[in-house]
């Protein structure tokens, strides 16, 4: 999948912009360099998006990203249903999800993103128990699933599980992105209100500014390998 098709083989980490709500904004990202675009189904979320929003958003970025939707606790026939008519090319589930879930949902040829958290269940530390595409990892415990926009102790997800990459996410932006990155050194990285003007609204010029952090880590990263 194009998420992390860029990191095979090429020492470029995939980048995730998360939370879209417009099909504009969502194609100006993805003609930005994003490798995926996130849409949120958690109605909670103020980022939530109906499943013709979600379509939209995905005939305009045209598989030029994948297009992940973001569950919390649903069960499989109900993201299996929005998969098939958002067209998305994976999910990512960020509640308390079964192994058993995220097994089913790999069998479908899905790219199965598994939320684990540094303050909450499921923990960092037990990430082994699933067998997901690719981890995300964030500190978890505010009031919504995720994130919050809260900057937290990257390091944490050094030692995670690498069986499967790591996308890392939580409060970054374009300004602390690189500090991550050296921190933990992930396959991705996750952002959405850290490139925002409001809660779903993307600015482009900090979702440029972002992506051109990560390349240029990235190529400061293989210059020094070459030395």
């Amino acid at each position: 999948m194009k998420l992390f098709r860029q990191g095979q083989g090429s020492g470029k980490t995939g980048i995730k912009i998360c939370g879209l709500t417009c099909p504009g904004e969502a194609a100006a990202c993805a003609a930005a360099g994003a490798d995926a675009i996130g849409v949120v189904f958690y109605p909670e979320s103020p980022r939530h998006v109906s499943l013709a929003r979600a379509r939209e958003i995905t005939d305009a970025v045209d598989r030029r990203a994948a297009v992940i939707g973001v569950f919390v606790n649903e069960p499989f026939e109900v993201i299996m249903t929005t998969v098939t008519q958002c067209g998305l090319d994976g999910a990512q589930l960020h509640g308390r999800e079964s192994p058993g879930l995220v097994e089913s949902l790999c069998k479908e040829n899905l790219f199965v993103i598994k939320a684990v958290f540094a303050n909450v269940e499921p923990l960092l530390t037990s990430a082994s128990i699933y067998d997901p595409t690719a981890y995300l990892v964030e500190a978890g415990g505010g009031k919504l699933p995720g994130g919050n926009a809260d900057r937290w102790g990257w390091q944490s997800a050094a030692g995670i599980d690498t069986r499967h990459p790591v996308i890392l996410a939580g409060g970054l932006s374009p300004e602390n992105v690189q500090e991550a990155m050296h921190a933990t050194t992930p396959s991705a990285v996750d952002v959405s209100s850290g490139v925002e003007s409001e809660p779903g609204r993307k600015n482009m010029d900090r979702v440029i500014q972002f992506i051109a952090a990560v390349r240029d880590f990235d190529a400061r990263r293989h210059n020094r390998r070459l030395k």
